[in-house]
This record gives structure tokens, C-alpha cells and sequence, in this order.
């Protein structure tokens, strides 16, 4: 009556189905946990040192900024049964002295393990930071965010720690 292709065709149809089904209710659980989480409590981004020199391009020059930080937080509230990973990274908003707002990431880490979710970190940053403008009476808020890859899913994006106040960027020192 039906022929072999016809019935594996049935059954892979349901199983896939079912599978389906599976991965939506588990997207739709793990974004209800969101919700019902609180928010990361206790990090902190202290910015010890910011220094600035000139720099020359090929075709134009622009000032380099050197930040020494420190990084602390406790992160392994975020992992749970779908999560895969976190990526966390620094970034350092401000206002240009032509009015621009830009946000630069200076350091990153992936985090795969809860074990290693707490996070402490002092050095310097990981990336250029520069613009070629000019870092003049500008002010930087230094902001530690994470992002959240689930197994399954949509991605969650949040903060885990900010400086209290705006940091001042310096004079800038000659290279010689």
C-alpha cells in the first residue's frame, strides 16, 4: 500500500518536527530565565592610568590613548544549562572634541567555563585606541559588557561593571 520511500519519508517528517518543537520550547525557557535573573552585582572597571602621545599615519596624524585598568567581577551567575560561552570586553565611550560619541573596545576574553568566570584582570589594553582628532577635553566612561551565546537561542547582551564617574583624558606627553 505505501511504498519504503513513503514511510521514511513520514517518519523523518515527524522526527524533525518533534525536534523542532524541542528547540523552540527550549529558546522560549531560556529567554523566561532572563527575566526572572538579577542583574550581575559587585564588578568594577578602575581605570589607574591614561596617558596620551601623538602618532603619525601615512596620511594623516592622530593621538594614541594608553589606559592601565583593573577588572573585577563574578560572572558565573550567567551560566547555565544553554550557555555555550561568554565574551566579555571593555569599552571606552566619549565624546570627540568635533561633537562625535564613539565607543572603542580596548580589551576582550571569551569565558567558556564557569570556573573561569571570575574575572580579575590589571594591565593595559589589548587594542589601539586612538583618533584622529584629538582626545582634548574629552572624558571616557569605561564600561565592562558581556555577551551571552547560548546553546540555543538569541543572544543576551548586558553590563557587568562601569567607572562611578567620567575619566578625563590627559594632556598630551611629546614622543621624542
Amino acid at each position: 500500500m505505501h511504498t519504503l520511500f513513503s514511510r521514511i519519508n513520514n517518519t523523518s517528517a515527524l522526527l524533525s518536527s518533534c525536534v523542532m518543537g524541542l528547540l523552540a520550547a527550549i529558546a522560549i525557557s531560556s529567554i523566561l530565565i532572563q527575566f526572572f535573573e538579577s542583574p550581575i552585582e559587585g564588578g568594577s572597571v578602575l581605570v589607574k592610568k591614561v596617558k596620551i602621545t601623538h602618532g603619525r599615519g601615512r596620511q594623516y596624524k592622530y593621538e594614541h590613548a594608553h589606559v592601565d585598568f583593573e577588572v573585577d567581577a563574578d560572572l558565573s551567575s550567567l551560566f547555565n544549562w544553554n550557555t555555550k560561552q561568554l565574551f566579555l570586553y571593555v569599552d571606552a565611550e566619549y565624546t570627540n572634541a568635533r561633537g562625535v560619541k564613539n565607543a572603542v573596545v580596548i580589551w576582550d576574553r571569551i569565558v567558556r567555563r564557569k570556573a573561569d568566570a571570575k574575572i580579575h584582570y590589571a594591565g593595559k589594553q589589548k587594542y589601539h585606541f586612538k583618533d584622529t582628532n584629538t582626545f582634548r577635553d574629552a572624558q571616557a566612561i569605561y564600561t565592562l559588557r558581556y555577551n551571552v551565546m547560548p546553546h540555543v537561542g538569541a543572544l543576551v547582551y548586558g553590563v557587568a561593571a562601569s567607572t562611578n564617574a567620567s575619566v578625563p583624558f590627559p594632556p598630551m606627553v611629546n614622543n621624542a
